[in-house]
């Protein structure tokens, strides 16, 4: 680190002040110093590595857009490349050019010419690109299933609950060191590339593993050694959930909790037994990476403004609405903490508790005890609070609870799974709510749903008139390009990089409480929204496509049509 840190100093490129402030005792190695100075705004990441190749008197390359010839990995001692973190680049004249963070260790460089018989040439790269390529063309896991099991573990994976083991046989074979690197790495690899779900599914010859990364699944290419790792790697990841390894014959629910680089991870597990075996899923929880603002959902201004101002009404009920992974609680969290201040008392009633808030009071379900999201909604009003987040309404008795906190002064959240805002008026009545008690306690409604935000990096403008536009896209507003997805390795060649929401909010009116009350259909209240002028959930995706944010595709994949017909 402060050969690293004396340059950039000696160069120019930072101040001794600004390289005080990189904590010492932290003991950084060049790649790690070189982001934090980055991460800081210090220094610029590509002059450094220049001025680092001069200093180790080779070149610079910028493996991100660098045309690298796999046909080399063939002859390429693999072991090398996971233990040193070197990739071959190309061969010019019979000399092999190698990628290394560290030029100036020639010990690896040795052991690839000895292997190959080529002269062997390094160009510095950034280590982070380098584990990238590594990951991309020789799967998650590899350098486990090379063998490398003395290795010490140094993946900054650290489990915060002991865990126990039953000493048989197949509770031994996954607490040896390759398999519970080889956890880890999968583990690792789905936290960086922002996974929500790791998928690890048992079929008939083989595992896969697919990660859910921003709404769609991408099979993760391993090695098929990993094929003999299965039932180690499925039985590793239930001692880490203090689930019961012995059991195959039914589905058990656990939860691991991890510090990943400083960060704190909640990992959800379910095991189902399937007809080749288990398969797994986890639910990562990545606490550190949340930030829950209100204003940096997606919301459209005029949306934003008329929410930011029902959220503070004094009394009755906001709900929210979509399905399964639409982003409802992460705009209920937002929406609290937006109104959370000293005077205000506010609890919530969750199942589960997916993130604890700050000055806010949560609840955790246990319905096999009795603590219902009703029974814990009677409880809580005794507690004297201003707001009340109900997890969600499933039942009458829950509804009838919520809407008597409503009426007794009480300012009450809750999300309903229903396809559009229209649709909670009619489901709380066939639940079996009174139709002028829903009427009369339901403020407003906020359907959602999300959708992937265009890369930055490698979108495309396209002429308008040459895609194949539907019939209700507003054609009139647009004033320029629309995009569509490219792909580039800073988005893993999909073209999107992060999630936005699409909303639909339903203010209710006098003329919207008289249809509730009249038990009118879904159509015919929503008809009466969109005659005052509601945005649905299509509008608000097409008014983000002619931003550039999303794709047409992408609105016509979560949405559907709403004035059809």
């Amino acid at each position: 680190m402060n050969h690293i840190g004396e340059l950039l100093v000696e160069r120019g490129l930072i101040s001794d002040q600004q390289l005080s402030q990189i904590d010492p005792s932290r003991e950084l190695d060049g790649e790690s110093l070189l982001s934090e100075l980055d991460r800081k705004k210090y220094v610029d990441r590509h002059a450094a590595y220049d001025a680092m190749a001069e200093e180790f008197g080779v070149e610079f390359i910028d493996l991100a857009n660098t045309e690298v010839d796999l046909t080399l990995l063939e002859t390429f001692p693999q072991k090398v490349i996971y233990r040193q973190i070197i990739f071959p680049v190309r061969k010019e004249n019979g000399t092999l050019i190698v990628a290394t963070a560290d030029p100036s260790d020639y010990y690896p460089l040795d052991e690839v010419s000895a292997a190959t018989g080529l002269v062997v040439e390094p160009v510095l790269a950034e280590k982070s690109e380098i584990a990238k390529l590594i990951k991309t063309h020789l799967g998650v896991g590899g350098e486990t299933i090379e063998g490398l099991v003395k290795q010490k573990i140094e993946d900054g994976v650290e489990l915060l609950e002991d865990i126990e083991t039953d000493g048989s046989e197949l509770s031994e074979m996954a607490q040896e060191a390759s398999v519970i690197r080889l956890v880890n790495e999968i583990l690792l690899e789905a936290i960086e590339s922002r996974t929500s779900d790791v998928h690890i599914e048992s079929q008939q010859d083989q595992i896969v593993i697919r990660y859910r990364i921003d709404g769609m699944l991408h099979t993760q290419p391993i090695p098929p050694e990993i094929n003999h790792f299965r039932a180690a790697i499925i039985s590793r990841l239930k001692i880490m959930a203090r689930l019961n390894i012995a059991e195959k014959r039914l589905p058990q629910d656990g939860r691991i909790k991890l510090k990943v680089k400083g960060r704190e991870i909640d990992v959800r597990v379910s095991v189902i037994p399937m007809i080749h075996g288990e398969s797994l899923v986890m639910r990562i929880l990545d606490k550190g990476a949340m930030v829950f603002e209100l204003q940096s959902l997606g919301m459209a201004p005029d949306t934003y403004a008329t929410f930011s101002e029902l959220i503070k009404i004094p009394h009755g009920i906001v709900l929210v609405t979509g399905p399964t992974g639409s982003g409802k609680t992460t705009t209920l969290y937002s929406s609290l903490i937006e109104i959370n201040d000293a005077s205000t008392k506010i609890i919530t009633t969750e199942d589960p508790v997916e993130y604890q808030l700050a000055g806010i009071n949560q609840i955790q379900v246990h319905s096999k005890i009795g603590l219902t999201f009703a029974a814990s909604l009677r409880s809580i009003l005794r507690h004297d609070p201003d707001v009340v987040l109900v997890g969600e309404i499933r039942d009458l008795e829950t509804a009838e609870n919520a809407i008597q906190a409503s009426l007794t002064g009480h300012l009450v959240f809750s999300t309903l799974h229903t396809n559009d805002a229209a649709g909670a008026f009619t489901r709380m009545c066939d639940m079996g709510v009174e139709p002028f008690l829903v009427a009369s306690t339901v403020e407003a409604v906020m359907a959602q749903r999300l959708v992937r935000r265009l890369c930055r990096n490698c979108r495309r403008q396209v002429d308008p008139s040459k895609i194949d536009l539907p019939k209700d896209f507003p054609v009139d507003q647009l004033q320029g390009s629309l995009y569509e997805p490219a792909g580039c390795r800073e988005c893993r060649n999909v073209g999107y990089s992060g999630r936005m929401g699409v909303y639909e909010l339903l203010v209710t009116t006098e003329a919207v409480r008289e249809l509730a009350q009249e038990r009118a259909s879904t159509w015919e209240i929503k008809k009466a929204c969109l005659a005052g002028g509601m945005k649905t959930l299509r509008d608000d995706g097409w008014r983000k496509v002619i931003a550039g944010d999303t794709s047409v595709e992408e609105i016509l994949r979560i949405t559907k049509g709403d004035r059809l017909g």
